[in-house]
């Protein structure tokens, strides 16, 4: 088959960036390869989107329902509406993803108030919860409908199961539903050695973001419904965010291909080890701090600012807060111990300038 595409980058070259940089997985590519060829029904209604179904149940029980959109941002967005009315709110970390990096999409896209709260992990508790939940009768605030928390959390720490349980029996008591982001999740369930439902369906949680592009797919997320009653008006809603993918085979055979079998883990395992091979590396270099736990597939440090700079000509990664001089070293599905003991010569190098 003949083909004018060139390639315009190193395929060698890999850095600590995102893990978002990564390409597909070699096998995410042949299943997309062999959903193509034919015809087939568009907007969900093909062969592939339905057996996603019966997978999902496979790792989220009989009840979960799954909705393919093209990205994170569109899947939080979706599922954020499914939960509130037109007048309501979203209590979140101050760090969460859906305050921080998505350019205001679920207040000026969705219509919704974030209700943010400080804390000092990435992690939500119900006492920090509370600093948020309360004037449901006052119709000179935002009415506090949904808890929604990140698993992992943007700073890389997870929660434990019984952590989500606690949040979600605090959020229902109060007449308030649960909303995970699992861009993720793989590499949560990966550091916990649990199933995923551990610590979604089977603790509380009523809606999920599942993520697969950070776990290995071309593009695709899902929005899962974990708790039919929790939602409403999904399928109108996720046409309505510009989220409907009219070849939507291409989205789920990516995200079956992920979970069929255990491709999800594998990967999400070896990024988990990857970021465990660097932080031990980092914490036998002086003068470097790392700042939290390393739970998954991301280390935060501090260092001097200068080093940073000179760092980041030689390996691509971003800074978190630059005044502080703290950055995220992100690993992905297909890291190498090569980059990594590379990428720890170069700081010890540049610490030592």
């Amino acid at each position: 088959m003949r083909t004018d595409a060139r390639r315009h980058h190193d395929p060698q070259v890999r850095g600590f960036a995102s893990d978002n940089y990564a390409g597909a997985h070699p096998e995410v590519l042949a299943a997309i390869a062999l959903a193509n060829g034919g015809h087939q029904v568009a907007y969900g209604e093909d062969d592939y989107t339905g057996y996603l179904q019966r997978v999902m149940h496979s790792h989220f029980g009989p009840t979960a329902e799954a909705f393919p959109v093209f990205n994170g941002t569109g899947a939080n967005v979706v599922a954020l509406q499914a939960l509130t009315d037109r007048w309501g709110a979203v209590i979140c970390a101050e760090s969460a993803h859906i305050n921080v990096d998505e350019g205001g999409a679920p207040e000026r896209m969705g219509g919704l108030k974030l209700l943010t709260v400080p804390t000092p992990d990435g992690k939500l508790t119900p006492e920090l919860i509370d600093r948020q939940a309360y004037g449901w009768d006052d119709e000179h605030r935002a009415m506090p409908q949904v808890v929604s928390i990140t698993q992992n959390t943007e700073l890389g720490t997870v929660y434990t199961p019984d952590e989500i349980r606690a949040i979600c029996d605090h959020a229902h008591e109060r007449g308030m539903k649960v909303h995970l982001d699992g861009a993720r999740i793989a590499n949560a369930a990966a550091s916990l050695d649990v199933p995923m439902r551990t610590f979604t369906n089977t603790v509380g949680v009523d809606v999920l973001s599942f993520g697969g592009t950070k776990n290995g797919a071309l593009f695709g997320e899902a929005v899962v419904v974990l708790n039919p009653d929790a939602v409403r008006a999904m399928k109108h809603l996720r046409k309505l965010s510009m989220q409907l993918a009219s070849k939507m085979r291409f989205v789920s055979v990516q995200l079956e291909a992920l979970l069929a079998k255990d491709l999800w883990l594998r990967n999400a395992r070896h990024a988990n080890a990857m970021a465990q091979r660097l932080a031990e590396g980092v914490r036998a270099i002086d003068g470097v701090e790392i700042l939290y736990p390393v739970q998954a597939n991301a280390v935060f440090a501090r260092l001097p600012h200068a080093v940073s700079e000179r760092l980041q000509k030689r390996f691509r990664f971003y800074f978190w807060d630059e005044t502080a001089g703290d950055v995220r070293w992100m690993c992905a599905f297909d890291t190498r111990e090569d980059d990594v003991d590379a990428f720890l010569q170069a700081l010890k190098e540049e610490m030592v300038r």
